[in-house]
């Protein structure tokens, strides 16, 4: 019962190719009459980010927007939950209120 079972495996199903075979080739060096000049490295010609005070100021005030409505979002979530959290107290006082006046009354 506690004895782990090995998984067998199957015998393949389905079409079996036979292994190709493959035969080596001989290999032919060429060897050049004068030697060809070796070309001088290149640098890579990638395009330059040049930032005019235009899209930095665009930037900064992208990054301002998206921080102030973020800090809006956040902030009226926790005003939230902390206006329900008030509400759930009032209303536990009042209804322990009202269960201490009805035990008053009898």
């Amino acid at each position: 019962m506690f004895r782990p079972k090995v998984p067998t495996m199957p015998q393949p199903t389905g079409l079996i190719t036979a292994p190709t075979v493959v035969e080596p080739t001989a290999v032919v060096q060429h060897t050049p009459q004068s030697p060809m000049p070796l070309a001088a490295p290149t640098a890579a010609a990638r395009p330059t980010v040049q930032l005019t005070p235009g899209a930095v100021i665009a930037l900064v005030g992208g990054g301002a927007a998206v921080v102030l409505v973020i800090g809006a979002v956040l902030v009226s979530m926790l005003l939230a939950v902390a206006i329900t959290g008030a509400s759930v107290a009032i209303c536990a006082l009042v209804i322990r209120s009202l269960i201490a006046s009805a035990d008053q009354h009898r």
